[in-house]
């Protein structure tokens, strides 16, 4: 019989090549090659996230690649086994793996062992933190894929390399879920003293210091952790009293080596009335940006969602959802529970039309636009012509206009940055990556920049619409 295990193999050296170090260890890494048979290879994965992701968006390119070097369609069979490792082969390409998680996941994978694994009893839940929010409920996708590595690497070891740790970004994008997985995995793997608290309740414990005129229960509980998490920083503005007692605390702990994590609504840059010594602390934090997940993202997570509360929800009512509720997490859950509540009081199963009726309210009438309506909408605005934003030319009257739309692209469609780099005359994916992180580094320096892009995705979807 053929050993089909060296053409997996192989296969999986051509995607580390192609796709990097860093995408391919976060999809391929923790995949056990299992067995094979007439024309067929089964491998195993962690979860049925992880499955479900790699099968989504690499099933195809690995099936190309095993054709070329079989000379044959290989047919390709994904089984879960929760366990890592099958009860059947070790990982045989992976490497580093007890270095590093599934990014699909969030699962540390088992040290290999030749013993059986003695486990470890599991520790009562800190009373300051969610029980489900864990590395393993955490849906990893390209827009949070930095943020979820480093919060792993910071929970394996607490107060080393990335400290101070600061994760930013909209309403309901996961902020304060990969902040509080960073804490039950420490809680529950060491011996190390954590704090987390929302900057509400750090204000008011310094207010009950004040009135009482005693600060040292304060001082002692803050400055005698090893683990300090705070929410929503931001609601530190204009309390200079509070922000110079945070200042200091911040200091004698990062001075003791101990981990430093935050979460915000924005960078410290865009923080009003602040102390600017605190401001500067922060900037010296490894600062990781969290965005709105893209559609295939958005899918992983409603069904993750599902799947742990028992329900089985129809792809077309996930399809539904995920295509129209693109802002947050938060809302993306909102609308499936919604579902699954009228599906447990109602006894009925969900359906399209259920789906429909039921999120009326919630679902955002977003029609599915065409790089070519955004690429209109941006020449008329700057009074070009498409043509003139798929040149060549680099003058900045055309420049500047072509970076706009490209970032718009990538905002307002689930077209790759290969695809949207095809749409603009045959651009390379990393110009198009340049020009979404040029625009980005504008917002900075261009209050009405914001202001523009509104305006011009006004005029993308009405004319979507006509």
């Amino acid at each position: 019989m053929v050993d089909y295990e060296k053409f997996w193999n192989e296969t999986l050296n051509q995607l580390r090549a192609e796709l990097g170090e860093e995408e391919f260890s976060g999809w391929f890494t923790d995949i056990n090659f299992l067995h094979s048979g007439e024309n067929t290879i089964t491998v195993g994965f962690p979860s049925g996230f992880h499955r479900d992701r790699v099968k989504n968006r690499y099933h195809s390119i690995i099936k190309t690649k095993l054709k070329a070097l079989a000379g044959r369609d290989i047919a390709l069979e994904f089984e879960v086994f929760p366990d890592g490792n099958a009860g059947t082969k070790q990982k045989t390409t992976a490497k580093d793996t007890n270095d590093r998680p599934s990014s699909a996941s969030g699962r540390h994978p088992a040290t290999k062992s030749t013993e059986p694994a003695q486990e470890k009893p599991k520790k009562k839940q800190h009373p300051q933190m969610r029980d489900d929010y864990t590395f393993e409920r955490y849906i990893v996708g390209e827009n949070n894929n930095f943020a979820h590595n480093a919060a792993f690497a910071i929970s394996r070891n607490p107060g080393t390399a990335y400290n101070p740790f600061l994760i930013y970004g909209g309403v309901g994008l996961g902020k304060t879920h990969l902040m509080q997985a960073i804490g039950n995995y420490i809680h529950e793997n060491s011996d190390n003293k954590v704090i987390c608290v929302t900057s509400e309740e750090f204000l008011n414990e310094y207010l009950e210091g004040i009135a009482q005129k005693n600060m040292n229960p304060f001082k002692n509980k803050y400055r005698h952790t090893d683990v300090l998490f705070i929410d929503d920083i931001q609601f530190f503005q204009d309390k200079p009293g509070v922000q110079e007692e945070l200042f200091h605390t911040f200091n004698t702990l990062l001075n003791a080596k101990k981990q430093l994590v935050f979460t915000c609504d924005r960078p410290p840059s865009e923080l009003k009335k602040f102390n600017d010594r605190l401001i500067s602390r922060f900037d010296q934090s490894l600062k990781v940006d969290l965005q709105p997940p893209r559609y295939e993202v958005r899918c992983v997570i409603l069904k993750a969602t599902a799947e742990n509360c028992g329900v089985n929800i129809p792809d077309e009512v996930i399809d539904l959802i995920s295509k129209n509720i693109s802002s947050n997490v938060r809302d993306l859950i909102s609308a499936l529970k919604t579902l699954i509540a009228y599906m447990e009081l109602m006894g009925k199963p969900i359906t399209l039309e259920i789906a429909n009726e039921k999120l009326r309210d919630v679902l955002a009438s977003t029609p599915n636009l065409s790089i070519e309506t955004i690429q209109k909408a941006v020449a008329d605005t700057f009074s070009l012509s498409i043509n003139d934003l798929k040149g060549k030319k680099r003058t900045q009257k055309i420049v500047y206009p072509r970076q706009l739309a490209m970032y718009i692209c990538r905002e307002m469609t689930d077209f790759s940055t290969t695809e949207i780099g095809e749409a603009f005359g045959g651009k390379d994916h990393t110009t198009v990556m340049h020009s979404i992180e040029k625009i980005k580094s504008l917002f900075i320096t261009d209050p009405s920049l914001d202001s523009t892009i509104e305006n011009l995705k006004r005029t993308i979807k009405e004319l979507s619409v006509k």
